[in-house]
């Protein structure tokens, strides 16, 4: 059985793109899903002499190795300011120290959402551009608006994007 992990670009307690991550994987029939937190892989800030003098953080190790060994990758990434997370760029930081390939050509269903209408657009495009850099498979992207209107109950209400999600999430299938 194929096994794919999910995450949120965000260390958020009540993230809503850890969410959506796990409700997207779990659109994903006959696969072993691993929903990860990064909670659970915190590093210590990202800096050359700490390299040089410590080497890589286990948790980077830990996470890298999760990426490693999935058959597929589900992620939704939380937009701060613009960009990724502080949470995220970090652990992404050291992970891209142990292996530039980072995503190892796993396939990838991109996502991110936010509450306001744009859902998450701008880091959407910044990890389309730069994940492939680090052999990240895009094979799929999603973005939903307006989180608070659009999930409840831990699914999308809107049938429209919700539909939308499943053949995004059918693309990702397909290509494990």
């Amino acid at each position: 059985m194929k096994n794919i992990i999910a995450f949120a670009g965000s260390n958020s307690a009540d993230s809503i793109n850890k969410q959506l991550a796990t409700y997207a994987s779990s659109l994903v029939d006959g696969v072993e899903v691993d929903v990860l937190d990064l909670n659970d892989f915190e590093t210590p800030m990202y800096s050359k002499q700490l390299e040089e003098a410590e080497g890589h953080p286990e948790n980077a190790k830990k996470f890298f190795k999760k990426i490693k060994n999935s058959d597929g990758i589900v992620v939704s990434l939380a937009e701060y300011n613009g960009a990724y997370t502080s949470a995220f760029k970090n652990l992404f930081d050291w992970m891209s120290r142990i292996e530039v390939k980072t995503f190892c050509g796993k396939p990838m269903l991109l996502m991110a959402t936010s509450p306001g209408a744009r859902g998450g657009q701008s880091v959407l495009g910044i990890a389309n551009s730069r994940f492939p850099i680090h052999d990240a498979d895009i094979v799929a992207k999603y973005s939903l608006p307006s989180f608070n209107d659009n999930f409840k109950d831990g699914k999308i209400v809107n049938d429209e994007l919700n539909e939308e999600l499943e053949e995004q999430v059918e693309q990702f299938k397909n290509a494990l």
